[in-house]
């Protein structure tokens, strides 16, 4: 039986400077991967990178531009040698409120980076994999709000709903050369990306009725599920949405 670790793999972790992404890139340098961190804020980056050593390296990037992608990919080869793993987690939600009144600015923005993003990214480590004829994981981050109605969360659900139906795809057609893809689905997580409901109080009352564990999530957690679809334990699970919500779509 394959025990979970990281050892010898190279992970590129995008929104890596705080909240999911800095814990998953943790948590994958305490696994044993080395890791290339990616986000737009630098000084919070390069703080995270500095903590980690030299296992980690930080590439300032902004996912929602299909060029900075490809840029991105590059560097981590050029610093690493090579890729093995891919976590999506870059994310953005600009609008909070009923779907009809969304601008599109924000529209636009949305489905640039939680979406287009995640695909370019993921485009870019597939054909790097296929370019040296090896496997390798894309794990992407999304959320249990893909799975269920989102009132006021609406177009960022309907990118998050899209993420899961591209894993899916990817899964399938990618698996020939190895390459696993996978998704995760956080309910709600302790980060500063969800303070719009953390700290209002009426809102967390009602998630909080519906999760049988009856708390909101660390973003070590979530981080936990990363590392494990990321490693060779998870080598025959792919284009599966691990769902990571304390019992909240089940309840």
């Amino acid at each position: 039986m394959s025990t979970i670790h990281l050892r010898d793999k190279v992970a590129v972790v995008t929104g890596a400077s705080r909240g999911i992404g800095e814990a998953i890139a943790r948590a994958f340098v305490d696994s044993g991967a080395r890791v290339v961190l990616a986000a737009r804020k630098v000084e919070a980056l390069e703080a995270v990178q500095r903590s980690l050593g030299e296992v980690a390296v930080a590439v300032p990037a902004h996912t929602g531009n299909e060029d900075a992608c490809q840029r991105l990919m590059e560097a981590a080869v050029a610093h690493f040698g090579r890729v093995d793993v891919l976590v999506n987690n870059a994310a953005t939600n600009p609008y909070f409120g009923p779907l009809l009144d969304v601008d599109e600015g924000a529209w636009r923005k949305t489905f640039e980076v939680n979406l287009q993003g995640y695909f370019w990214m993921a485009r870019a480590l597939a054909r790097h994999l296929q370019g040296r004829g090896s496997p390798g994981s894309i794990v992407n981050v999304a959320s249990v709000v893909a799975l269920e109605a989102a009132p006021f969360q609406g177009v960022y659900a309907m990118t998050k709903a899209a993420v899961l139906s591209m894993t899916k795809t990817l899964a399938f057609e990618l698996a020939g050369g190895g390459i696993r893809v996978n998704a995760i689905a956080p309910g709600l997580v302790d980060t500063r990306f969800a303070s719009a409901i953390t700290q209002n109080e009426t809102l967390v009352a009602e998630v909080l009725r519906k999760t049988p564990l009856g708390r909101v999530a660390r973003p070590e957690e979530i981080a936990g599920a990363a590392v494990y679809l990321a490693s060779d334990a998870a080598s025959y699970v792919t284009g599966h949405t691990l769902v990571v919500d304390g019992g909240m779509t089940v309840a």
